[in-house]
């Protein structure tokens, strides 16, 4: 991953004890995985990204592992997933969708090749803009205890030059859900929708 141009990973964990109701009985753990990149097509157009997006593969893997082994630490499980990326304003919206692959492909392999789709979100933004990754349970992506969004912002990224690539999880649902819909114990997982 050396060529990719690397300049910083940044690794991101919360613990919700609460949402304004009652203490949950297992804190949720949210997180996210953010890694800055020089843009190679920065101030340009390329007309062919898919050998860049390849490229991305190993750092999708990477970075879900590294995501996920920080949020399960104390055996918890992975149940919430997504994606998205922000390209610096010397680059097009394009350099960010790129991620949807290489991103959904490594938090696929990562976690044991849920059927859900990962949901995304990418921009063009300025220097520590806000991301929200949207979330979904990762085997029926119609559960609504589980829709969510982790936060991601990089301070200091991504410069006009760069690309912000971020992964989320999640270890449950939103605290207190409470909007109905069908339980996760009737998921059934086949289609990834219900």
């Amino acid at each position: 991953m050396e060529n990719l141009g690397i300049r910083k990973i940044q690794l991101s964990v919360e613990r919700v004890h609460h949402a304004g109701g009652p203490v949950l009985d297992e804190p949720l753990r949210r997180g996210s995985i953010a890694a800055v990149l020089a843009n190679p097509y920065a101030g340009r157009h390329e007309p062919d990204l898919s050998a860049y997006m390849e490229s991305l593969n190993p750092l999708g893997i990477s970075m879900a592992e590294e995501l996920r082994d920080a949020l399960i630490a104390d055996g918890a499980q992975i149940e919430g997933y997504g994606k998205g990326a922000i390209a610096g304003v010397n680059g097009e919206l394009e350099l960010a969708a790129v991620w949807h692959a290489p991103g959904g492909a490594g938090l696929r392999a990562a976690l044991g090749d849920p059927k859900a789709m990962v949901p995304a979100a990418k921009k063009v933004g300025v220097l520590g803009c806000q991301l929200d990754l949207p979330l979904v349970y990762l085997h029926a992506s119609y559960l609504r205890s589980h829709y969510d969004v982790v936060p991601v912002v990089v301070p200091d990224g991504p410069r006009p030059d760069e690309v912000v690539y971020a992964l989320g999880m999640s270890t449950g649902p939103r605290p207190h859900h409470r909007i109905g819909g069908f339980a996760i114990d009737e998921v059934e997982g086949s289609d990834g929708l219900r």
